[in-house]
């Protein structure tokens, strides 16, 4: 049997935005809404590209992205309702499953991480945002800028148009506070289009915004109406 149906009977069955996430092919790509709509968490990179150290602090970051936000039960983990789990009890729990991390590598990915995906406080880590597991990431309401920018590509606008950003199978959009930022969120599925949300405008008329640790703006679904789009 190929190690794509290996793969299969082996692991748990993921959603498309996890899949997406962690590098396994969704078996709907071209059509499924995820790909339009919300801020992958993890861009996908070129290891042969990259020198060792690198490649091995790019596996690691995806390795706890998916623990973190979406299979923390696949190596036994607990989160609490907050997405918190203890670093000790993490990196018995990769040891035991055949991805050893030590806490210096650890450390390091959440210490250069460029969107900073992961928050440590104590013993404790999580992810920052993206989760596709139920959490409560406990932040409070903030009032967001006049307007925040949504990173995406041509062939999603159709559908943005029609139905504004969804979170899809996460728990909020997630918007970025600058046009550079979102713009790199849009090239890594291709020539990337900046759309403009009239946060002002949505927070008046009383849509609830909260801002990760790592900045990134999180609402539960943007209307059309407040979607700036080309065109």
């Amino acid at each position: 049997m190929g190690r794509a149906a290996d793969r299969a009977l082996t692991e748990p069955a993921l959603t498309e935005c996890a899949r997406k996430e962690i590098g396994v092919p969704c078996a709907s790509a071209a059509r499924h809404p995820c790909a339009m709509t919300h801020t992958p968490q993890e861009p996908p990179h070129d290891d042969a590209r990259l020198l060792p150290d690198d490649r091995r602090t790019v596996k690691v970051s995806k390795y706890l992205s998916k623990h973190l936000r979406h299979q923390p039960e696949r190596i036994g983990l607990a989160l609490d309702p907050n997405g918190w789990v203890e670093i000790d009890v993490l990196l018995r729990a990769a040891a035991a499953h055949r991805f050893p991390i030590t806490r210096a590598e650890l450390d390091h990915v959440v210490a250069t991480n460029d969107k900073r995906r992961f928050a440590v406080e104590g013993g404790r880590i999580r992810a920052s945002q993206g989760h596709t597991v139920a959490v409560d990431l406990d932040l409070p309401p903030a009032e967001p800028p006049a307007y925040l920018y949504h990173g995406t590509v041509a062939r999603s606008l159709d559908a943005i148009r029609a139905e504004g950003l969804r979170p899809m199978d996460r728990h909020h959009v997630h918007l970025s506070p600058d046009r550079e930022t979102a713009g790199r969120v849009g090239a890594r599925r291709g020539r990337p289009v900046v759309l403009s949300v009239d946060a002002g405008a949505m927070h008046r008329a009383g849509h609830v915004f909260h801002v990760s640790a790592n900045g990134v703006w999180l609402t539960g679904a943007v209307p059309p109406r407040y979607i700036r789009l080309p065109g």
